[in-house]
């Protein structure tokens, strides 16, 4: 089945459907239902989830509407149905990690993160597709198939956590709990024009998640507003609710990063971005420049650490079993043996350098701007664009402008700021002070009412 623009409605306001929950405007079971009628409507062409647990959801949605109804209320997400990325423990069912190289054996326990949402009343309704092993952007090397846009088919949802973003864009869930190592949340959120958090390093934990990089990997939400995605994190991060509060223009100074941040863009981004810029700053926001001192070494740092731990986890499989992997992740993986452990180690000294600059850049700014991503969603199958003449690889520029914050772990939001003149999303990016996820939020809420069309 085809998909156009047309058939893709808006996400689901979390906030809002909560409200009726409580209002008695509708009930869990059913909101659960039509999720679950979306899955069935759109997954076999869009392959956004593995497993879609059906019964289990249903019975949690009875239970919601039950305590509602008696007066127990967990909190915003309760009844609210949720997707969760085959890449974190659902009891009683396998985490297959796309790939054939994991077991097919259902988990006999809960990811913490899960055990969280549970607690908050969360209706899974399913694990979604992903990038083999989360060891990629595109979402095309998985056992269960290329995930694809909504928007555009022929296109990458992004990746590793394209199933989740095309859950969330085509109301198959109100929300996703994704993984990030490298942009693997807001990389997905960028190509399909949701919002999507990585929250700074260490405040969600990732005990039962399979890992990538332990020293990079992050756990956090997709959803279709700052507000939501807030609402989440909060339950992810078990933090006390609060409610946003959006950041007034007047008074919030942001720092742009430029040089290698804005060195390789695509055309329109790069119009969408300055439009967004514009904006922001007419409406009050101060906004002045900025740069990363180490930025020319964050792409092979990144990949020192990344592809190193990766292997090390991998590396009973791939003696055992390496034909369970698919070429390209096995290859990346093989890479990863090769490293020696003083490019490893320098690796590390150079991530501790780029934490400095981020910090150094975020002086006497409430947060830093950017673009989300610097190209459109790819077409699938490309390797390479071409960017002022010169073809440069797709997957290098997907992770450029996401990658640098892993390293640092600082919190990092991206959100839409418009589209191509083919109707493709451009997002921009906010990235926050160090474990202060929570006060990036707030400015995330303000830019994004200064940027809805409809302000």
């Amino acid at each position: 089945m085809t998909l156009t623009v047309a058939d893709v409605p808006p996400a689901l306001d979390l906030l809002r459907i909560g409200h009726a929950l409580r209002s008695g405007g509708t009930t869990s079971v059913r909101l659960t239902e039509e999720c679950l009628l979306a899955i069935a409507t759109w997954n076999s062409a869009l392959r956004a989830f593995i497993t879609v647990t059906e019964e289990r959801a249903l019975d949690t949605a009875r239970e919601a509407d039950r305590e509602l109804s008696a007066g127990y209320d967990r909190g915003p997400l309760h009844g609210i149905p949720i997707s969760l990325k085959d890449i974190i423990d659902l009891a009683g069912t396998p985490t297959t990690a796309a790939s054939d190289a994991t077991s097919r054996e259902p988990v006999a326990g809960d990811a913490l993160v899960t055990r969280s949402l549970k607690a908050a009343g969360a209706v899974i309704v399913g694990k979604t597709n992903l990038h083999e092993f989360a060891l990629g952007t595109t979402s095309d090397q998985s056992a269960y198939g290329t995930i694809l846009n909504p928007l555009d088919q022929t296109r990458s949802a992004g990746g590793s956590s394209g199933g989740a973003a095309v859950s969330v864009v085509m109301r198959m869930a109100a929300a996703a709990i994704g993984t990030d190592t490298g942009g693997s949340i807001r990389i997905p959120a960028a190509a399909c024009g949701v919002v999507g958090l990585k929250p700074a390093f260490g405040e969600v934990p990732t005990d039962g998640v399979l890992p990538l990089s332990t020293s990079l990997d992050h756990v956090g939400p997709l959803a279709g507003s700052v507000a939501d995605a807030a609402a989440v994190y909060q339950v992810l991060a078990r933090t006390p609710a609060r409610r946003l509060t959006p950041r007034p223009p007047g008074g919030l100074r942001l720092g742009r990063l430029g040089g290698y941040i804005e060195a390789k863009l695509h055309s329109e981004v790069r119009a969408g971005y300055e439009a967004a810029i514009d904006r922001i700053t007419r409406a009050g926001v101060t906004i002045s420049a900025r740069q990363l001192a180490h930025a020319d070494a964050i792409a092979p740092t990144y990949a020192s650490i990344s592809l190193a731990e990766g292997a090390a986890y991998h590396s009973a499989t791939l003696d055992r079993a390496p034909e369970r992997y698919r070429a390209i992740t096995r290859d990346r993986l093989e890479q990863g043996r090769r490293i020696l452990a003083e490019t490893y180690l320098h690796a590390l000294a150079t991530q501790d350098e780029i934490r400095g600059d981020v910090d150094a850049a975020l002086a006497d700014a409430d947060a830093l701007i950017l673009p989300g991503m610097a190209i459109p969603a790819p077409v699938l199958g490309t390797d390479t664009i071409a960017l002022d003449g010169v073809d440069e690889p797709v997957r290098l520029l997907m992770l450029r402008l996401t990658q640098p914050f892993n390293l640092s772990g600082h919190p990092a939001i991206v959100m839409p700021c418009g589209t191509t003149s083919d109707g493709l999303p451009i997002s921009l990016q906010l990235v926050g002070h160090k474990a202060a996820t929570a006060a990036l939020l707030d400015v995330a809420a303000g830019i994004e009412t200064l940027l809805d069309e409809r302000a």
